[in-house]
């Protein structure tokens, strides 16, 4: 998976310096609606379309194949709450080159407590079309939904080319079986 520091949600590593950041990569979600320490800017210095600060939107390859996809991996294990979803959003330039106002553009499904473990892929999707109505999007942004308060548990996400998707089993091994089991023929 080859990782792009402009097409990254969460962290420092993109210029956050508040906000919900645990780590140069990663977020800590804690309780209610919030924000991903970045937004994903699709801006350009000149292109069509035009936004109100010159910029246009920087085509990302919707619909290719490949698929530019949303990476959203659990780094550490997430304890104390309820669940999460995450909600990606399009946001339109406000005027003066900032975010304006969102559009949001998927939703996932409520995740459990206990599947929120270290290795879990909880995104598991292309990143979407613009929904029908909705403005181009100069900026992307990534919302945490929790249910409950979570004491610990650090979230990565980005968009990526190619994600790794291979089966983590509850116990966080590759393909879902633990280490040391033998398949007799």
């Amino acid at each position: 998976m080859i990782l792009d520091n402009l097409l990254t949600f969460t962290g420092t590593s993109n210029g956050a310096s508040a906000g919900i950041t645990s780590s140069a990569y990663a977020d800590a979600p804690t309780t209610g609606t919030q924000a991903a320490s970045n937004v994903v800017d699709l801006g350009v210095a000149s292109g069509v379309p035009s936004s109100a600060n010159g910029g246009g939107a920087r085509d990302i390859g919707v619909g290719d194949d490949p698929a530019m996809k949303l990476s959203a991996i659990v780094i550490a294990a997430f304890t104390g709450g309820t669940s999460l979803q995450l909600q990606l959003q399009g946001c339109v330039d406000d005027g003066s080159g900032g975010v304006g106002s969102a559009t949001t553009m998927w939703t996932s499904a409520a995740i459990a407590e206990a599947t929120l473990i270290a290795g879990a892929q909880l995104a598991n999707v292309d990143v979407p079309r613009v929904v029908a109505g909705q403005a181009v999007p100069r900026f992307l942004k990534l919302n945490f939904i929790t249910v409950g308060t979570h004491s610990t548990g650090t979230i990565e996400c980005n968009i990526v080319l190619d994600r790794f998707d291979q089966i983590c089993g509850t116990g966080g091994a590759l393909s879902g079986y633990p280490a040391g089991i033998t398949v007799s023929n």
